[in-house]
């Protein structure tokens, strides 16, 4: 028999590219300010009065038993520094990592307002870029799509978010708009590993792709190239 199946082609998975958690690699090595999320853009405290965090910041780790006798010989301490834009977002970064994403949203949109309420110069990139890490794992692959376009037209130097826009195109079966996006990160950063791994992926998956549709054609030899390209994926 020639061709795929339906029902093999109904099987057949699209495997998850590797999405990236953060832009620190390339805000650490950026060129200039503009990759450096603004630190003077802290808390208000003359807006609504709302913490960000439902919890008190972790002490440092590894130092718990320091941490309490410095409080226990201090006789006051400051609670109200605001916490800087980096704190913010690994906060936030932990939260996800954790899988506290509703709360990391909710936490991200809290922020989001605050920035607006301020007259600050230029984005958290960071935040932008957390913003649609939460949004994708929520499920809202349209939305987190959007954050990471806005993020490649406004940062085209920052790989990161092309990496993550190729991993939400490969969740919609968009594969040449994916591996377009990843032939963008690693024009900006051609030592980018995570893409380079994940465009081998997305080419595996296209050849899958064009043996299963030869396959159809009734192409000789098409359904076993098609497979062991799966077998591939799958691995």
């Amino acid at each position: 028999m020639t061709g795929l199946t339906n029902t093999a082609l109904a099987q057949t998975r699209t495997p998850a590219l590797v999405p990236n958690a953060d832009l620190n690699s390339s805000i650490q090595a950026g060129p200039g300010p503009a990759f450096t999320p603004t630190e003077t853009a802290k808390l208000d405290p003359a807006g609504n009065g709302q913490a960000l965090f439902k919890d008190d910041a972790p002490p440092e780790g590894g130092w718990k038993g320091l941490a309490r006798l410095l409080e226990a010989v201090t006789p006051a301490i400051d609670t109200s520094i605001p916490l800087t834009a980096s704190q913010i977002t690994d906060r936030i970064s932990q939260m996800l990592d954790q899988g506290r994403n509703q709360e990391a949203l909710e936490v991200i949109e809290k922020r989001s307002a605050q920035l607006a309420g301020q007259n600050t110069l230029g984005n958290d990139v960071q935040l932008l870029f957390l913003h649609g890490r939460a949004l994708s794992a929520l499920g809202h692959h349209a939305d987190a799509i959007a954050i990471y376009q806005d993020m490649t037209t406004l940062y085209p130097e920052l790989p990161e978010p092309w990496n993550n826009l190729a991993a939400e195109y490969v969740k919609q079966g968009r594969l040449e708009l994916a591996r377009d996006a990843l032939d963008m990160a690693l024009a900006a950063n051609p030592a980018y590993a995570t893409a380079q791994a994940n465009l081998g992926e997305v080419q595996l998956m296209l050849a899958r792709q064009s043996f299963q549709e030869a396959a159809q054609m009734g192409a000789r030899g098409a359904e076993a190239r098609a497979l062991k390209a799966g077998s591939v994926l799958a691995q």
